[in-house]
């Protein structure tokens, strides 16, 4: 098979929309999965069994079931019970799986905070509310970055699967090209260009955020 390196020129730029469209992806499926990912590793640290099952339940089944049977189940075996149009219905997905293995790393980043740091709150007369929120969150988020940003990578790369729907994504554009103009490897070389651009460029925002949260931390001397 030759390859035509002439199309990458010609094809390049009407990526540019399809681009988009899975960074919306991406992003709203970061921005569910990060609510819930907090909402159940809360619940899991809890000591009510009540709360602790549900959340150990949800990390089980997500994390033990593939992201595509998800979407699909969720866009065609709800269909039933609810209706998602298909782009609703890709940021859902994509949102509780992410939230599963976010809850995970939030949990770890909790549980890793000095357990002194709470007792020392509470002998203040602070609440446990208060004593998570102003004293353990604040350093539980900075430990989340590195892994958080691993994440987030992995999420824009899993959005990809949303063209299983039909989304109209850097993925699926490629596909639909190649199949008409008979170049499928160049578009979809085209495609992961495309991926390497957008992973590295939130590698480097995750870096620098590191970076800086190393540097406030040095000053305050945590």
């Amino acid at each position: 098979m030759e390859w035509d390196f002439s199309v990458f020129p010609k094809y390049f730029s009407s990526f540019l929309p399809y681009a988009w469209m899975t960074l919306q992806v991406t992003f709203f499926g970061i921005l569910i999965g990060v609510g819930l990912g907090l909402l159940f590793a809360l619940l899991r640290i809890s000591k009510y069994k009540v709360l602790n099952y549900p959340s150990k339940l949800y990390i089980w089944v997500i994390r033990g079931t593939p992201l595509l049977l998800q979407l699909l189940f969720l866009y065609f075996g709800l269909v039933n019970v609810i209706k998602l149009d298909k782009l609703p219905a890709a940021f859902v997905a994509l949102g509780i799986h992410n939230g599963a293995y976010i809850a995970e790393i939030f949990r770890g980043a909790i549980q890793s905070v000095d357990i002194g740091q709470r007792e020392a709150g509470i002998s203040l007369g602070m609440t446990s509310f208060k004593v998570m929120q102003r004293i353990i969150l604040p350093q539980a988020f900075k430990r989340s970055v590195p892994p958080l940003s691993n994440q987030f990578i992995i999420a824009l790369k899993d959005s990809s699967l949303a063209s299983a729907i039909s989304v109209p994504e850097l993925l699926l554009h490629a596909r639909q090209l190649g199949s008409s103009n008979y170049k499928l490897m160049e578009m979809l070389t085209i495609a992961a260009i495309y991926y390497l651009i957008m992973t590295t460029m939130l590698t480097i925002l995750a870096n620098k955020i590191e970076k800086r949260l190393k540097v406030s931390d040095s000053r305050t001397g945590v």
